[in-house]
């Protein structure tokens, strides 16, 4: 095939034949088939093979700004913005009808009451900066009363219930050794900062002193007679707390983070600090008999850190957090703080987004479901989620396809690879049955009240679900959320509708860059069942090694190629992508879009792909991938996704992805000597 490049005269006939069939007054031909690929944006001056991501990519990297108030842009970023006018209509649709006050009948109206009221709530900056800090006034007495660090555990079991951050969280989630009841875990928290190496990091030594500055503003206005000196103690604390916690790599190991824990034994792991007294203050310690320790060692280090902090600073500590989370529904000059460090400090935004936006956050975080539902019935045909389904079934045939012809894995583990696919779940667009929010108490003028109540809601909500069947219809994203997930305990793959959009699913575009992008989503996300950690789950969700030794060998194998592959890219100067961090979404990119060419080829039936705007059916397959990736990042932020985020950018997904493919080699004609070239033997090939 010859080597692949679009002309500016290609472009100019093809936009003169567009013109031409919208202006004919004869008789109009059938409609062509539409790529879906983003011709207009292509460079041609930077060539596929030398650097893809650029290439498909350039003219936009080259002309777009990100906008002011936005860490980073791109096709995510873009269709979570083109949703939110959509939800704004909703929620200001409810906040009218629900002016003239009084609940209606109906759950359904009531539930629409809920999302007006909160809205209004969040809306009137008048109230909010008239009241200042006072909503806050009773929670900084319960942490003023303090008089015994004897008495913190309680108050971290309370702050749990009202969404403030403590040094440990206490969450409810399926056991990870027996998928079919829930458990308790507790884990490492309490981090002001986005990652422990933000405190411990040197090159970040000066965002550290801007915190502990920030932390010094937000105690002050908050009526703090020593803002400075608590300050100072706070952060030193937060780095006691960032040294003995473990790092994103290890929070990684799901067999690790499994520490089975009788209720009876918590003393033993946290002696001096009444654990156990906690987990009864939370309401847990009635319904089971164990708990699960993320990580014992920092429990067992937090015991000490306690003993040695006096009880002042820790005083000091909770105040600073309880202003951390509530900050953006005080008044203006805690808001404007609160963005001033964490959107334009951390992440590098100079502005914030307007109120409106934040408004309809707000509502989403409260009432996710309830406004998804309205969203659903406006914005996604019936139609969509159909060919959806059809996608995900070609999908999971290529993949059991796909493990039958493994070279490296053993007919035993082939069989329970089966058996795990077997098991799947694939959920589309919306829940199967949608979130009672009937306990829920929303009230106009009572920003953090309602916000408050909203936490205490999520945490019973997840507290009741002890001792009862797990809910396999239960969804983790809203429909209106701009991305998809794997759940190893659930063994289901989640497809909300927000994504189900171009550049991700054109549903008037040709099948190839559908099987590009969403395709290869669909594959990412069924590839998490067999990434490093996913693997060691099996079909029914529970930990479990169901592997050969010598396939568990050759895997590792092919991970660790993966991860010297990407630690060697850096988006800046003296920041390398972690590797190890990023190992399980790089193996789901690179066996996604694999196993998504296979459906791809599949769905043609053994017939050759039309040839449109002068691009052959496998070129817009990996075309439709790139575009995907499409993306610019804040320095800051992107700092942020180097340290904590477990993705790598976007220009490496792309670009670090398509290399292994031997597909593309062959759609765009790359040889030994082009830039994007890998020797066969260097091409990390897993399904």
């Amino acid at each position: 095939m010859k080597r692949y490049l679009l002309s500016a005269l290609t472009l100019t006939l093809l936009a003169s034949l567009s013109h031409a069939a919208d202006t004919a007054q004869s008789q109009p031909a059938a409609a062509a088939p539409r790529s879906g690929v983003d011709v207009q944006y292509i460079d041609a001056g930077v060539r596929a093979q030398d650097d893809f991501f650029a290439h498909l990519n350039g003219q936009w990297l080259k002309t777009t700004e990100i906008p002011a108030d936005k860490s980073s842009w791109g096709s995510f970023a873009k269709l979570r913005d083109d949703t939110l006018p959509q939800l704004r209509a909703i929620v200001e649709a409810a906040q009218q009808a629900g002016q003239g006050g009084g609940a209606k009948a109906g759950a359904a109206a009531a539930e629409q009451q809920k999302i007006g009221d909160l809205y209004a709530s969040y809306m009137d900056e008048k109230r909010l900066d008239a009241l200042g800090a006072k909503p806050l006034a009773g929670e900084f007495s319960r942490i003023r009363a303090l008089r015994d660090k004897k008495a913190i555990p309680a108050l971290v079991a309370h702050l749990a219930q009202i969404g403030v951050a403590a040094p440990y969280a206490i969450y409810i989630g399926q056991d990870a050794r027996a998928s079919t009841r829930y458990a308790v875990y507790v884990s490492q928290s309490g981090l002001g900062m986005p990652d422990r190496d933000y405190y411990l990091d040197a090159k970040l030594a000066e965002v550290k002193a801007k915190y502990q500055l920030h932390v010094e503003k937000m105690l002050a206005l908050a009526g703090g007679k020593r803002a400075g000196a608590d300050a100072k103690a706070v952060v030193a604390l937060e780095t006691a707390l960032a040294q003995v916690q473990w790092t994103k790599v290890e929070n990684r190991d799901p067999v690790k983070r499994y520490n089975k824990v009788a209720l009876a034994q918590l003393d033993a792991l946290t002696p001096g600090y009444d654990l156990r007294g906690g987990m009864a203050a939370a309401g847990v310690a009635a319904k089971v008999d164990y708990v699960i320790a993320s990580q014992p060692s920092y429990l067992g280090a937090l015991q000490k850190i306690v003993e040695q902090t006096d009880l002042a600073t820790w005083q000091a500590y909770f105040e600073w957090q309880l202003l951390r989370s509530y900050a953006p529904y005080l008044s203006s000059d805690f808001a404007d703080a609160h963005f001033a460090f964490y959107g334009t400090t951390i992440t590098g935004v100079t502005a914030q987004p307007p109120r409106w936006k934040r408004g309809v956050a707000a509502v989403e975080g409260a009432l996710g479901e309830a406004v998804g539902k309205l969203y659903v019935a406006r914005h996604f045909p019936a139609e969509r989620k159909a060919r959806m389904e059809t996608l995900v079934r070609n999908l999971m045939l290529a993949y059991r396809q796909s493990i039958d012809t493994l070279d490296w894995m053993s007919p035993e583990t082939k069989r329970e690879a089966q058996a795990k696919l077997a098991k799947f779940t694939p959920k589309i667009g919306y829940p199967s049955k949608w979130r009672d929010y009937g306990a829920l108490a929303i009230a106009r003028g009572e920003l953090v009240g309602n916000m408050m109540r909203a936490a205490d809601f999520g945490y019973k909500r997840q507290l009741n679900k002890l001792g009862m069947p797990v809910d396999r219809e239960e969804w983790g994203m809203t429909p209106q959320t701009v991305n998809a997930y794997y759940s190893s305990t659930m063994n289901e793959i989640v497809f909300p509708a927000s994504i189900l959009q171009p550049p991700f699913f054109d549903a008037g575009a040709d099948d190839a860059v559908n099987y590009g992008a969403i395709g290869a989503v669909i594959g990412h996300e069924i590839s998490h069942g067999f990434d490093d950690k996913g693997s060691q789950s099996d079909g029914d969700g529970n930990l479990r090694d169901w592997w050969g030794a010598q396939d568990r060998k050759n895997f590792a194998a092919k991970a660790d190629a993966l991860v010297r592959q990407y630690s060697r890219y850096s988006p800046l100067p003296g920041y390398q992508v972690n590797g190890e961090l990023t190992l399980g979404e790089n193996i789901a990119d690179n066996s996604g879009l694999a196993v998504a060419y296979k459906a791809y080829r599949l769905s043609l039936g053994g017939q050759d792909a039309p040839v449109i705007d002068g691009l052959s059916g496998d070129q817009r397959f990996y075309m439709g991938f790139g575009q995907v990736w499409r993306s610019k990042m804040r320095e800051p932020q992107q700092i942020v996704q180097i340290k904590s985020d477990p993705h790598a950018p976007g220009q490496f997904r792309a670009n670090g992805t398509v290399v292994n493919q031997p597909g593309f080699y062959d759609a765009f004609d790359v040889k030994e000597g082009d830039k994007m070239y890998l020797a066969p033997e260097r091409r990390v090939i897993i399904w």
